[in-house]
């Protein structure tokens, strides 16, 4: 058996879904622009930096989801796949998946699973590794349970979730890790195929000496 691991956001998308959902969010009035767009953008270039502080930006990012029904945040959702995902989703992505049709395929992110599980689905791959929003009675806290999915905490909930199954990381006979970020460097040190996608130059310099291929799907994304 073979894994192929995907990222999700500046890999299969070209753009962050997180960053986009906070923007749409923005865009309808639900979330106040002057306070929150500046905030986005900043917690935005930290993580693609580095050096983000996961915690802060979860507490930021999913206090809103607790403030609304979850029927609202639906429909919201809704509008949000079809006026910010559908169209950074390229046929270049659809291609690497198909390429992978007969591995087991999982999309691992740091995105929380709210704003990620309809773009997995969108995507054809039932399979999903994601930050875990808290709920309670069908509503979101605004907290999140257990560990983010992120950086080394990728690693683990990878491993978790891979345990659940009866199985383990080192036991495929080849795994692919597919990622643009620094912050994923635990995981793609990790798999007998590690593939960066469309990287900044941080990144990209570590790919090249380690030998790592570099795959471009999104050339004209804006980063």
């Amino acid at each position: 058996m073979r894994l192929a691991l995907f990222d999700l956001d500046n890999t299969l998308l070209a753009g962050d879904s997180d960053y986009e959902w906070a923007q749409f969010l923005i865009d309808e009035g639900v979330l106040e622009r002057e306070t929150y767009e500046a905030r986005n953008r900043q917690f935005y270039e930290q993580y693609k930096a580095g050096v983000l502080d996961i915690r802060e930006f979860l507490d930021f990012q999913l206090k809103p989801l607790a403030r609304y029904p979850r029927a609202r945040l639906d429909a919201w959702h809704r509008g949000f796949m079809a006026k910010k995902i559908a169209p950074i989703i390229s046929a270049a992505a659809r291609a690497l998946l198909a390429r992978h049709r007969d591995d087991l395929r999982v999309i691992i992110t740091a995105t929380n699973r709210f704003v990620t599980g309809p773009i997995a689905l969108e995507l054809g791959i039932e399979n999903l590794v994601a930050t875990e929003p808290e709920e309670r009675d069908g509503c979101f806290t605004g907290a999140v349970s257990g560990e983010p999915c992120f950086r080394e905490g990728k690693l683990l909930r990878l491993e978790g979730w891979l345990a659940e199954r009866g199985l383990q990381l080192n036991g495929f006979s080849e795994s692919w890790f597919y990622s643009d970020s620094i912050n994923d460097l635990p995981l793609l040190e990790r798999v007998t195929h590690p593939v960066v996608v469309d990287p900044d130059e941080r990144l990209a310099a570590h790919a090249r000496s380690r030998g790592w291929p570099i795959l471009t799907l999104h050339p004209i994304a804006t980063r």
